[in-house]
């Protein structure tokens, strides 16, 4: 306790700041001081207890549902192994590995309609992040350049304004909504669970094309993970509200030309994320090395770790 309190002393005053860059007028953080001290200073602790290896980078998954604060979380983590720790660290979401829009135009054409829509497992490019695990722990480290997708034209953004890895990080955080999804049995894709799927996947080629995205290629990608770290909450119904705020977020935040949701777009675009998210409600909390609960407040109320 008296190690998490000399952390807290030293971190809270970036910690605070950055939280406060988060905020809006309508929108403020409460108990920032429990949520460092009870829950993301002793999860850092855990972290780097993790990494037994001082030579080799620790790659650590972090996921939860949309709209649950995972960038919020993953930064302010970073901030606390930078500040306290001195730990290089490097964080980087499953985002900004989507296919571009010209591929992800190829597979609507070629395999699903929907698959145009990005979020769901088959529309990342999983090779991509494969060689940047790989080229973490090489002898000889040389610059990684990787990509950074811009939302508000569905793309990636030119190269020039890709990430520039210059030194080798000790650890690496690839957080989101699907890191470390597990696939389903082929009788549970059968049944439709939104309208979406029941009008646009009438035959479950869709759902069963990102299912098997799971069981080949997202499997390969989250075994290279040392551990995860889930973000849980109570139900799929209050993520979407939470989206449809972070939505509106963005609205006071973003320029007049970038492109933000309405709430009947937000809608529809979780359909697409539904049925994964539903599965990783009962598999998360039982293979994730570090479940954090939310409540409905949106506030963490628990931190378990895996015996």
């Amino acid at each position: 306790m008296q190690l998490f309190n000399e952390c807290f002393l030293k971190v809270k005053t970036d910690c605070f700041k950055f939280i406060s860059s988060q905020e809006t007028k309508k929108e403020k953080f409460k108990n920032k001081e429990k949520m460092l001290k009870t829950y993301l200073i002793p999860l850092c602790f855990w972290i780097v207890d993790q990494k037994k290896n001082k030579s080799k980078t620790l790659i650590l998954g972090l996921s939860g549902g949309q709209g649950i604060g995972k960038t919020t979380i993953t930064s302010i983590i970073s901030i606390i192994l930078k500040k306290y720790f001195k730990k290089k660290t490097f964080v980087i979401s499953i985002d900004d590995f989507y296919k571009t829009i010209k591929e992800r135009y190829k597979l609507s054409k070629n395999v699903h309609p929907l698959l145009q829509t990005r979020g769901v497992p088959g529309t990342h490019d999983v090779k991509i992040i494969l060689n940047f695990f790989r080229k973490l722990n090489t002898n000889n480290f040389k610059l990684i350049s990787l990509p950074k997708f811009d939302k508000s034209i569905d793309d990636r953004f030119k190269k020039n304004k890709w990430y520039k890895l210059k030194k080798k990080p000790d650890i690496v955080i690839l957080e989101g909504w699907c890191v470390g999804a597990r696939p389903q049995k082929n009788k549970q894709l059968i049944q439709p669970v939104n309208l979406m799927e029941k009008n646009e996947d009438t035959s479950a080629k869709w759902r069963k094309y990102v299912n098997f995205q799971l069981k080949t290629k997202y499997k390969k990608l989250y075994s290279k993970l040392a551990s995860v770290i889930y973000l849980k909450t109570q139900s799929f119904n209050l993520l979407r509200s939470w989206r449809i705020k972070q939505e509106r977020k963005l609205k006071t935040k973003k320029n007049i030309n970038s492109k933000v949701m309405t709430n009947k777009e937000v809608k529809r675009f979780m359909m697409t994320y539904e049925r994964v998210t539903l599965q990783m409600f009962k598999d998360m909390p039982k293979i994730s090395k570090v479940v954090l609960t939310l409540n409905k407040f949106h506030q963490i109320n628990n931190i378990r770790f895996a015996s």
